[in-house]
């Protein structure tokens, strides 16, 4: 699939008339997963969309998924495709890294997601979950769940990332990361003031030169949160961050811990709200552990909410499209595609197609357990995380988040829906409730 061009494959037909683009190209920026399988039914694996000055191929399904995520002799370029949206507002995260420069930067960022630093950041996460859910406890029955969970991750990340204590004023430091994430879908692509995107690039200054002053501090101490953990990084060969190199990833790795993971915990709170039963089998599972936080042993002892979280992600993938630029022509399933050509992948739509789940638009956990087993007809059918070299290199430490809140608020709350309650859902640039998802919570007593 990803050799070079046959003679007799065709060339890719773009989708034209006011009908189509309508439809279904402005129903990929408005409703993704709705795009997508008008798309898809309409056009095959393989169509072609055209905004202006973007010319991008729209690739659907999981043979797609694994050629352009397992990226074999580096077929395709991340940087080169993120650059577009987000490379002024994070740039050289590692997202936004290719080949030799990704692995290198990549391997020296595991330090940070290894089994000891994980278990140091679950030491410091459990009392601050404590804290957050008595402050949600003296707020009264209703809240909105995204923008409750938007401030404890972002607590969380504050302390575990960046060793921020007690006293520290995270306001306008919140406000800067709302401000540059918000800046990656803004319309105007030029900062100009006072449009979004000069606002994002202003408020990314304001991170940079925050986490500038605390570098020296970083490199001499012997801290256990990310940032230090970072400063210290070296490979076999000596090799290490520079100073600017440390901060753009502290500035990337911020936003996406706590944004994706937000994400994922609204959904799964929209989830067990509307499927009682499951928030009742996860509250059993939990109580059985016997123990007020989670330990990180305990993860392996969670698996209902392991399930939980993977159906959350199936129908409501952080990102639900992943983009990506060719570095030379190829050809897939019997099309030509060019060099430096932009292409998208869906992983939205991967994750609801007829031919491989059973009722797709049916909340259910259990097509993931061992007996069932739907994600694995296919290696690359369930992407959340992406694949190949570019998988979230955070996925452990996500899980481990998600199970240490479940863990302390589910013997503490039930919560519901309104009666009859269906989630309006935005999908760029992070899945999230259009409402903020308005829930009732009752205490256990």
């Amino acid at each position: 699939m990803t050799h070079a061009p046959h003679p007799r494959a065709h060339a890719v037909t773009p989708v034209s008339g006011v009908t189509d683009l309508l439809l279904h190209d402005w129903r990929l920026v408005t409703d993704p997963l709705a795009g997508a399988r008008g798309q898809y039914a309409r056009c095959g694996e393989v169509v072609n969309s055209r905004w202006g000055v973007l010319d991008i191929v729209n690739l659907y399904g999981p043979d797609a998924n694994e050629l352009v995520l397992l990226n074999r002799d580096d077929l395709f370029s991340s940087k080169q495709a993120w650059d577009f949206y987000i490379g002024r507002l994070f740039p050289n995260g590692l997202m936004l890294r290719d080949g030799d420069d990704h692995r290198l930067h990549r391997r020296l960022m595991q330090a940070g997601f290894k089994k000891p630093a994980l278990e140091s950041y679950l030491a410091i996460m459990n009392p601050l979950i404590a804290q957050r859910l008595d402050e949600l406890a003296r707020r009264g029955t209703s809240i909105h769940a995204y923008p409750f969970l938007k401030l404890m991750m972002l607590d969380l990340a504050w302390h575990v990332f960046v060793g921020a204590g007690a006293g520290t004023d995270q306001r306008p430091l919140n406000h800067a990361f709302e401000t540059t994430v918000d800046a990656s879908m803004a319309y105007l692509r030029s900062p100009v003031p006072p449009f979004l995107l000069w606002r994002g690039m202003r408020s990314r200054q304001f991170l940079v030169d925050y986490f500038r002053r605390m570098l020296p501090q970083k490199r001499a101490e012997q801290g256990n949160d990310m940032f230090s953990i970072l400063a210290r990084a070296e490979d076999e060969d000596g090799r290490r961050y520079s100073d600017q190199e440390v901060i753009d990833h502290m500035v990337f790795l911020m936003m996406a811990a706590h944004d994706t993971t937000t994400s994922t915990l609204t959904s799964m709170f929209y989830a067990m709200a509307s499927e009682p039963r499951w928030q009742a089998h996860c509250r059993d599972e939990v109580t059985a552990l016997g123990s007020a936080a989670m330990s990180f042993d305990d993860q392996d002892a969670l698996p209902l909410i392991g399930l939980v979280m993977k159906e959350a992600l199936r129908r409501y993938p952080p990102l639900p499209v992943m983009p990506r630029k060719s570095t030379r022509a190829f050809e897939f399933n019997g099309h030509r595609l060019r060099a430096r050509q932009l292409v998208a992948i869906h992983p939205i739509h991967t994750h609801h197609m007829d031919e491989y789940w059973r009722q797709p638009f049916r909340f259910d956990p259990e097509r993931f357990s061992d007996a069932r087993a739907e994600h694995k007809q296919h290696k690359y059918l369930w992407v959340p995380f992406g694949g190949g070299a570019h998988m979230c290199i955070g996925l452990h430490f996500a899980e481990m988040q998600v199970k240490a809140v479940l863990t302390q608020l589910l013997p503490r709350f039930r919560w519901t829906v309104p009666q009859g309650y269906r989630m309006p859902v935005r999908q760029a640039p992070i899945s999230k409730p259009r409402d903020g998802l308005p829930l009732t919570m009752t205490r256990i007593r």
